[in-house]
């Protein structure tokens, strides 16, 4: 048996402005076409024997998560961690999770890119044999460049055809010492992918990081179930310590072992690493959504909402969305960190969430704001309905442009179809249901002293939610 354990840790800064805290990489359009988190679902129920995987993800991610899975009909468990403690506790919850059938567990990033889902699987059989023995296997990627911006595998003797020793992990090296890596040819990448049997992780967590595996333990122990998700225990996930399972296990374990992946992989951890999967024109230039590219060299221009003219950039990243543009150039990169902990040192919302907010039941868009005012767009999917709520500081004007509504509102219940309102006085109860076949499309212009988010009093809500 083997069984993926899928980790959408992360915020994903480094793809600002289209990568933010509450729609982080895993679930943004990085290519045409193409969801990471949703090429990784499908990527590991390729592999043969595989178990529905368990996803670790964090509380704001989990509808996004759970939307990816009914797209693409994957059934699995969905574990949310109260607060993130980077990837060696989110192992250990899963791997205690699964220990009564102790499968071979198949760790890996929900956000990575890899072309050849066939070369993988191959991969991953060849590692799951030697894990299914008891050992500890990692994938490693043969370098194309001598990257700093990875962890690299120094690799040993052949241990079977297609898997070689580990002699120790390095982790990321200065451009000369990775040059060195490169041109010897005894290093791969440590492309963050293990397989191992639940009990030996867990063994190999007690010998070498037992506070982990105790506050894991009690975590678990405290679980419980909230509608399509499992909690972990508040408390004991809180005081665990957060460490990186290479830190907390891999670099201390023995007999460690690495099977060579030689397919195309990235974990697109930059703009430059998204420009190079990018198709590019014969200048160079990766151009993506609505643009016109003159006189561009080595650019990598995206659109997201309007249309971008570049005239004459060289070496410089464009990236364009409905309410921020990062303009940079190609070597000054390395400082998009520093400008986003400034932003949220001044407390700038573009760091946390888009103009669209998703929602379980649909999402809304923030068109115009002012004072005491605030226009909408709200989109609730077919069947699905909003909470029963009322608010303090506010008044709401609901018009249909699509669609059909039920509406709660006081005490009375209604049909709206489209070209039709109604009016939500301040401190009303009211809810809004989509009863049709097709995506319901309201205007909503909220009125009052305080138009906040966490202006909201829920009596009713389907999906367990007390704010947000």
């Amino acid at each position: 048996m083997l069984q993926p354990v899928i980790l959408c840790g992360g915020n994903g800064t480094r793809l600002w402005p289209l990568s933010r805290v509450k729609c982080s990489k895993p679930f943004i359009e990085v290519t045409e076409g193409r969801v990471l988190f949703a090429d990784t679902l499908a990527r590991c129920m390729s592999i043969a024997g595989a178990l529905p995987p368990l996803i670790v993800c964090n509380n704001d991610h989990r509808f996004l998560v759970s939307e990816q899975m009914r797209n693409g009909q994957v059934a699995g468990r969905l574990v949310l961690e109260p607060c993130g403690r980077d990837t060696a506790p989110a192992v250990a919850v899963t791997a205690l999770m699964a220990l009564e059938q102790d499968p071979v567990l198949l760790v890996t990033p929900a956000d990575h890119c890899i072309a050849d889902a066939h070369a993988f699987a191959r991969t991953v059989a060849t590692a799951g044999e030697r894990a299914a023995q008891g050992r500890m296997v990692c994938l490693g990627v043969t370098p194309t460049c001598a990257h700093t911006g990875y962890g690299y595998i120094r690799t040993g003797e052949q241990a079977a055809p297609g898997v070689l020793a580990v002699n120790r992990f390095v982790e990321k090296p200065d451009p000369a010492t990775a040059e060195s890596f490169v041109a010897s040819g005894g290093y791969l990448w440590n492309c963050g992918v293990f397989l191992f049997r639940a009990s030996v992780y867990l063994q190999e967590l007690e010998r070498h990081a037992p506070e982990i595996l105790r506050e894991c333990r009690e975590a678990v122990a405290g679980s419980y179930s909230d509608l399509d998700f499992i909690r972990l225990g508040e408390e004991a996930f809180r005081r665990c310590p957060a460490r990186s399972i290479d830190y907390a296990v891999m670099e201390h374990a023995q007999d460690m072992e690495v099977v060579p992946f030689d397919g195309q992989w990235s974990d697109l951890g930059s703009w430059a690493a998204l420009h190079a999967v990018q198709p590019r024109d014969g200048n160079g230039n990766g151009l993506f959504g609505d643009v016109l590219a003159e006189g561009c060299s080595g650019s990598y221009v995206r659109s997201s909402d309007r249309l971008v003219v570049g005239l004459g950039l060289k070496d410089l990243t464009v990236v364009e969305t409905k309410d921020a543009v990062l303009v940079a150039a190609n070597d000054a990169l390395d400082d998009l960190k520093t400008a986003i902990g400034q932003l949220d040192r001044a407390g700038r919302r573009e760091t946390q969430e888009h103009t669209v907010v998703y929602r379980p039941w649909g999402s809304f868009e923030s068109i115009v704001a002012g004072d005491r005012f605030q226009v909408k767009r709200i989109v609730v999917k077919p069947g699905e309905v909003l909470s029963l709520q009322r608010h303090f500081h506010r008044a709401e004007h609901w018009v249909v442009v699509r669609g059909t509504a039920r509406i709660v509102n006081g005490d009375e219940e209604f049909i709206l179809c489209e070209d039709e309102s109604t009016y939500i006085p301040l401190g009303h109860v009211h809810r809004l249901e989509n009863p049709g076949k097709i995506p319901l499309e309201l205007i909503e212009v909220q009125t009052g002293s305080y138009l906040g988010e966490d202006d909201i009093v829920r009596l009713e809500d389907k999906y367990s939610r007390t704010a947000g």
